[in-house]
């Protein structure tokens, strides 16, 4: 059940959104809500996989901070809402981290597609992520294991690898198996 935001009730949708649960499986894409069922067991592998492998690299070289979903990315403060399923944030700026969320750009996004979510992943969040700044952003399909990084380039992202069972972060400077 939706609370009151100081005994009033929401006049905006961002309201509406911080009002739901904890845990709550959705996204605010461009001023609408969105709601995803469940991950698939090969989303879930490729996030436990790969989610680990970034988190030791970032953590052993102590370059900034790598959050796995659920966790609220909040790119402006009115319309987008977005839980990436991985992210990283450089040390210099992890200014935007608070306890509650992101609030403001990571350097890298990954997103593992899934049914529900890959045409908003390939579209529409990937237009919002290149208009924000978004350094390095790279789509994975967990059945194939085809994965497609972008590079922001002049305020443009760039297709700038395709591969299969890796990501080579030309941002962080290595490769990551999944």
């Amino acid at each position: 059940m939706l609370k009151a935001i100081d005994n009033r009730p929401p006049k905006t949708t961002m309201e509406v959104f911080k009002m739901l649960p904890e845990g709550t499986r959705c996204e605010l894409i461009s001023g609408t809500i969105y709601m995803s069922p469940a991950p698939t067991i090969y989303h879930q592998d490729v996030i436990l996989t790969l989610g680990s492998e970034l988190y030791q690299y970032v953590k052993t070289k102590k370059l900034g901070k790598v959050c796995i979903s659920p966790i609220d990315v909040y790119l402006d403060n009115r319309k987008n809402a977005f839980q990436p399923d991985l992210l990283f944030v450089s040390s210099e700026n992890e200014n935007i981290i608070r306890e509650d969320g992101i609030y403001g750009t990571p350097d890298l996004i990954i997103e593992i597609l899934s049914p529900g979510t890959k045409n908003f992943d390939l579209t529409k969040k990937k237009k919002i992520y290149e208009k924000t700044g978004v350094k390095e952003y790279w789509v994975i399909d967990p059945q194939t294991k085809v994965s497609i990084g972008f590079q922001l380039v002049d305020k443009k992202f760039q297709e700038f690898k395709k591969d299969k069972g890796k990501i080579v972060s030309l941002l962080l400077r290595h490769t990551f198996i999944f």
